[in-house]
């Protein structure tokens, strides 16, 4: 009888020590920093050692894949640190301090290592890989201090497909080599390993399913190698959005909970291509801002009315024409004096809301903001929200119509521009043919589908205009919004003089720098770029073709779009064209 109960105590004992799932996949990514700091040490010592320029490029493309192996988790739970490990080659300006910070990490080296490793900037690669080597030890000490959960792990996965289709199979972390394709793979090995240790033992009806899916994947990418060739289409329609779908179903059938925080793509999104996937709510910052049907509908009514304007003469709705995706069809719009034209093209209102930040400029952060912004420039509106609504405060109508989006019943600044945004977030629901075939319920031509290939692989479009969005607010967190400079040309054939953001931050960095919008409708909203320099999508694509500013021959140090020539063929440009018809929503082409 003793050694029964002893056989039961042991049992007992095993049955406590065992690992819970999350504690499990943790040792596994501690076990790949380690694998990934060695793979840069191997790299330092290559360089250190002046090793061949076909070793150094082969350790080099070895250590970023290993990178991708622990990018997962890390970018979950630590973004600082790995954006300092794997993020853009671009200085970037800290507002708070006023300074402007240097960028480091595997981008900037790769630079030094690709397409020629020159041995002269020995000293400076050495610099870096020790900055990177620095910067991954303090990744390996503060993730020794996560706290994961299943429900923890289960979000990260899910967005670590969505970063592969939006920052991996587009080259945005492998802009010079274009190795994107083989670090997807590391990827989806990964969330495989990951996916492995929760349904190894645990009956889960799709397992088998998933498993396929992800080795289906990476079967793919390795046997199509062709960064500009890639057929993206495919691999988000065959591979990313069902793996998605079936992460969400095991997670359910594990019990699992999903996340309860409210982001920009909704927790419950099972893909990002879902139809309401993205909640403007979760843009807009504060609870008091959040949007009614009444808000909405005193918000249409205010902004047809030209109540707010100084000289009663204009609306909103006198720029922002609906027929025309809210824009006004002119290079620039025409100031409130009727003599002068603003210094900047009119954008579009369609899916604005889903932006961190507003204006060409990227000064205010809020849509509210952004209305009292129009409505007090004295060359737009002119207008004052407090002597506004003084005058609605006498106007019946209004005031029943205030009293029911606001029950306390007054009207005051808030008030009214809390509408006016509500109408504005109302904008922001996809409804094109682009979305409809991402959701298997249209099919694109073949130049539709080489169009959408080429945006997000050989004409770097995606690498700025992120899908699905097309706007510059970068996923998958979408918790900012980032600027370019292009060096965008005049009438007169000239570098633009629109200094840009340069005007708010005074950052050396940021002159000619202008916010990425959304390409959403864009046969609808020419004149384009932020001076209305171009009638038609060709000249923009030739533009971009030509490499931008430096293309052209301009001055323009700080430019951040690449100077290299995309080299696009007469058809390929057609191609990208046809694809961007399809971003119109199918309200404008009734």
């Amino acid at each position: 009888m003793k050694k029964i109960y002893g056989l039961f105590f042991l049992l007992a004992l095993v049955a406590c020590q065992k690992k819970d799932k999350h504690q499990e996949v943790n040792e596994l990514f501690q076990s790949d920093i380690t694998l990934l700091i060695e793979k840069v040490a191997k790299l330092k010592y290559s360089v250190q050692s002046d090793s061949t320029e076909v070793q150094i490029q082969r350790q080099f493309r070895e250590a970023h894949q290993s990178y991708k192996k622990v990018e997962m988790i890390s970018e979950y739970y630590s973004p600082a640190v790995s954006k300092a490990i794997n993020g853009p080659a671009i200085p970037e300006f800290e507002e708070n301090d006023k300074v402007t910070v240097p960028p480091e990490g595997f981008q900037v080296i790769e630079e030094f290592v690709f397409p020629k490793y020159d041995k002269e900037h020995k000293k400076e690669l050495l610099q870096e890989l020790g900055i990177l080597s620095a910067n991954l030890a303090r990744l390996e000490k503060v993730s020794k201090s996560n706290q994961l959960t299943d429900a923890h792990v289960f979000d990260a996965m899910r967005l670590e497909v969505y970063r592969i289709v939006t920052l991996g199979i587009t080259g945005f972390d492998s802009p010079v080599v274009l190795n994107s394709l083989p670090e997807a793979v590391a990827a989806l090995e990964t969330i495989e390993k990951y996916y492995k240790v929760y349904v190894e033992d645990k009956p889960v009806s799709n397992s088998n399913q998933v498993l396929e899916i992800l080795k289906k994947g990476q079967q793919y990418l390795k046997t199509n190698t062709n960064f500009n060739a890639f057929d993206r289409a495919y691999f988000i329609k065959e591979i990313a959005n069902p793996l998605n779908k079936g992460l969400f179903k095991t997670r359910s059938e594990l019990g699992i909970p999903l996340m309860k925080e409210q982001r920009g793509l909704k927790t419950t999104a099972q893909t990002l291509f879902d139809s309401r996937a993205f909640d403007p709510e979760a843009f807009s910052g504060f609870p008091d801002y959040q949007t009614t049907p009444e808000k909405i509908a005193l918000g249409k009514k205010l902004f047809n009315d030209p109540v707010l304007s100084g000289n009663n003469t204009r609306s909103c709705a006198s720029c922002h024409h609906a027929d025309k995706a809210f824009t006004d069809g002119l290079e620039r719009a025409v100031s409130l004096d009727g003599k002068s034209m603003l210094q900047r093209n009119t954008p579009t209102l369609n899916h604005i809301a889903f932006q961190r930040v507003f204006f060409d400029d990227s000064r205010v952060s809020y849509l509210e903001d952004q209305a009292i912004a129009v409505i007090k420039n004295e060359n737009e509106m002119h207008g004052s929200l407090e002597k506004s609504a003084l005058v609605l405060q006498k106007d019946a109508n209004y005031v029943r119509d205030f009293k029911k989006a606001f029950p306390k019943g007054t009207i005051n600044e808030f008030e009214i521009k809390n509408a006016l945004a509500s109408y504005i977030r109302s904008l922001s629901q996809y409804d094109s043919k682009f979305d409809a075939y991402m959701q298997n319920k249209e099919n694109f031509t073949a130049d539709e589908k080489a169009g959408f290939n080429l945006f997000a692989g050989k004409a770097k479009c995606a690498t700025c205009h992120f899908i699905p969005l097309t706007n510059g607010t970068v996923p998958p967190n979408f918790d900012r919004s980032e600027s370019e400079i292009l060096g965008v040309p005049n009438k007169s054939k000239k570098l633009d003089g629109d200094l840009g953001k340069f005007v708010i931050t005074q950052a050396a960095i940021h002159k000619h720098s202008f916010k990425t919008p959304t390409i959403r409708n864009i046969t609808l909203t020419a004149p384009y770029m932020h001076n209305g320099v171009y009638n038609t999508l060709e000249e923009v694509i030739d533009f971009y073709n030509e490499g931008g500013g430096l293309g052209l021959g301009f001055d323009v140090p700080n430019q951040t779009l690449p100077e290299d020539k995309l080299n696009l063929s007469e058809l390929e440009k057609k191609q990208l064209i046809a694809f961007m018809r399809t971003l119109t929503d199918k309200k404008y082409l009734k």
